[in-house]
């Protein structure tokens, strides 16, 4: 299985590095994990116009990763699931991308090209923390696939 996250976000060293580091060793077990961080100077000007013009850099950005994969996008009003429901999404799938927008969401058009949209809570949090929280449940998930005690 590959599963690949896609964000936008400027490709900088991080505190967490080590932390995304452990957590995609441990997925290894299980599938390949790419992380590619996209952030064009288109996105940079957009964020001098509006949110709405954002939002239209952030779907011309991610629109080339929109594949045959199984498309999951991360968005406050998302549908908020259990680490069960979770796995329900992994399994079966040969290739699964998440995506993690900017700093002004999605634009509704990119939603709908989405097979899940999903929220990891009503908090907000900056996108390293949530990189790291979206790792650590696809993890926890294929635990729970495959009977793991990690999960309990």
């Amino acid at each position: 299985m590959k599963i690949e996250l896609v964000s936008i976000a400027k490709k900088e060293k991080s505190i967490y590095d080590p932390l995304y580091k452990e957590l995609i060793k441990m997925i290894s077990r299980f599938a390949k994990v790419t992380d590619s961080e996209i952030f064009p100077k288109d996105v940079t000007k957009a964020h001098t116009i509006s949110p709405e013009a954002s939002q239209k850099a952030y779907t011309k950005a991610l629109s080339g990763y929109i594949d045959q994969s199984f498309c999951i996008t991360l968005h406050p009003d998302g549908k908020i699931i259990d680490s069960f429901e979770f796995s329900k999404l992994l399994n079966d799938k040969m290739s699964i991308k998440f995506f993690i927008g900017g700093a002004y969401g999605f634009e509704d058009d990119f939603l709908k090209k989405s097979d899940a949209i999903i929220s990891l809570g009503k908090i907000t949090m900056s996108h390293k923390i949530a990189k790291a929280v979206l790792l650590e449940q696809v993890y926890r998930g294929f635990s729970i696939l495959s009977n793991h005690p990690y999960h309990k």
